[in-house]
């Protein structure tokens, strides 16, 4: 089943852990705030309070100088005493858990700057999204990336899982079945480079469904409290080319 359509149904709802209609949002995000930072205290990094223009700004830039080899960033103690009291990212990153991918070095950030989420394959999971629920409505990150990348395993997976027809081992077949909708959609328009038109299809795909999530990341993205965007990674050159704005 594509994880387009398992995700209709979260299993969260299914298992009814937490009615948000019941409690009302702003209690639930009030309770699991609490040991965020000091009640009415300021946040442990205020320069991470931005805007989802100004945070998408901080990544381009961060990623230029990771590219010119002029990174800035600081060492742990100089924020270890702040982080101890809590954390305020102004971004999330869904990203892949390939181990060239880092995205704390390819951005220039410290502690604390980013909320990091990584499946191979970068996509969206009940876990993936409620992790991201909590790095925006109660870390108040103002904006999520979707982060593919170049040479990636398994979108490579994926493509041979679908043109053999068969199961790839163990549990690697859950991979590439949440990736077969980007497969099939690149293989119906006959891309010259497949391989890359799935991993930009998979991060437009994931994009979309995170747009639409309800009840909350749809609600801050209608308020413009959130902007979602994808980012592709070059291994080779290590640009974040930006691929969904």
């Amino acid at each position: 089943m594509c994880i387009q359509c398992e995700y209709r149904e979260p299993t969260l709802r299914r298992r009814n852990f937490l009615n948000l209609s019941a409690l009302g949002l702003g209690a639930v995000t009030a309770g699991l705030a609490s040991n965020v930072f000091a009640a009415g205290g300021p946040p442990p990094k205020p320069e991470n309070v931005l805007s989802p223009a100004a945070a998408l700004e901080r990544l381009v830039q961060g990623n230029n100088r990771y590219v010119k080899g002029t990174v800035a960033r600081n060492g742990f103690g100089t924020s270890q005493a702040a982080l101890a009291q809590g954390q305020n990212p102004y971004a999330c990153i869904l990203g892949c858990a390939d181990s060239r991918v880092s995205p704390e070095l390819l951005f220039d950030e410290n502690q604390g700057d980013l909320f990091v989420t990584r499946v191979a394959g970068n996509f969206v999971t009940h876990e993936i999204l409620a992790s991201l629920e909590y790095g925006t409505t109660v870390l108040n990150a103002s904006i999520v990336m979707v982060l593919g990348h170049a040479n990636c395993g398994a979108v490579s997976a994926a493509i041979k899982a679908v043109e053999n027809e068969e199961d790839l081992p163990g549990h690697i077949q859950t991979l590439a079945s949440a990736l077969s909708s980007a497969v099939t959609t690149a293989k119906n328009n006959n891309p010259k480079d497949l391989a890359d038109y799935v991993t930009r299809q998979n991060v437009r795909n994931n994009v979309q469904l995170l747009r639409q999530a309800t009840p909350l990341l749809s609600k801050r993205v209608r308020d413009r409290q959130l902007r979602v965007v994808g980012g592709l990674y070059d291994i080779n050159t290590g640009r974040v080319e930006l691929i969904e704005t």
